[in-house]
């Protein structure tokens, strides 16, 4: 199977964006100002080291080593935080050559969310924590099938999105936003063969396009016409469309196509 060749910054040029913009960023806050935020911390450093800890939007947010992940999670479901809601990945490659790694908490009797944030250089391996939370298992899953991610000592490290042949990762943001060559022929490829690659065409893999002539795959506006009837442009057909089977639906009034009205401009 063909490898997937990496398309580098493959993104940035399919959107205009100004090099002098700086996104805005969240505001970051003491975690002093919440005393059981604060006691979280002490607990923490009284074992680990803490690169850095703060509030945003009323979340505590604690950076740590990636090696000591999983005490740091095992000793936070001791305290309460026995809820794994959430966790994934975000490429910085281009950026910072690795991924952010978050682990999002929940402490249902505190009413309290923590997220555990760390950072995977490329080429760096960490460890699994489906063994704390059964709820890591399809989540460290995804990251793999996603970002290419696959923490150690799994107990089934397999894709759960794409198919187990797939070749790259799709929210890689190297990975191009419509698929490259290999995507775009992947059912053709696998229901028929190659050699109807002529015959049936690529997949359509641009959600926004819309092809007004083609009557196979797109409903019409404006006229309705049969499946694989040729499409004219400008051509009315002699029955009016009705958008209603039968009589209409009960204390529904029946459309009638002669008294609408198409605006030229918004009011």
């Amino acid at each position: 199977m063909r490898e997937y060749k990496p398309k580098n910054n493959a993104q940035k040029q399919v959107y205009y964006k100004d090099r002098f913009y700086v996104a805005p960023q969240i505001p970051k806050t003491s975690f002093q100002e919440d005393d059981k935020y604060a006691k979280v911390i002490e607990e923490l450093e009284s074992r680990f080291e803490i690169d850095e800890a703060y509030l945003q939007r009323g979340t505590l947010i604690v950076w740590v080593d990636k090696d000591k992940i999983v005490e740091v999670l095992q000793k936070l479901k001791s305290l309460g935080y026995d809820v794994l809601s959430e966790m994934s990945a975000i490429d910085y490659l281009d950026k910072k050559g690795g991924f952010e790694i978050f682990y999002q908490l929940l402490n249902m009797q505190d009413k309290k969310r923590l997220r555990i944030k760390t950072f995977l250089k490329k080429g760096q391996e960490i460890q699994s924590v489906s063994h704390l939370f059964k709820s890591a298992n399809w989540s460290e899953r995804e990251m793999y099938d996603m970002f290419g991610i696959m923490p150690l000592n799994h107990p089934y490290p397999k894709r759960i999105l794409m198919p187990d042949d797939w070749v790259g990762h799709p929210l890689l943001k190297s990975y191009p936003l419509h698929g490259d060559e290999y995507a775009r022929w992947y059912e053709v490829d696998k229901i028929f063969g190659k050699e109807y690659r002529e015959i049936i065409g690529e997949e359509q893999r641009d959600s926004a396009r819309i092809d007004r002539y083609d009557s196979k795959r797109f409903s019409h506006l404006g006229y309705e016409v049969g499946y694989g009837e040729s499409v004219v442009e400008g051509k009315e057909r002699e029955k009016p469309i009705m958008y209603q089977e039968e009589e209409g639906v009960l204390f529904v009034k029946k459309l009638d196509s002669t008294l609408t009205k198409q605006l030229d401009k918004r009011k």
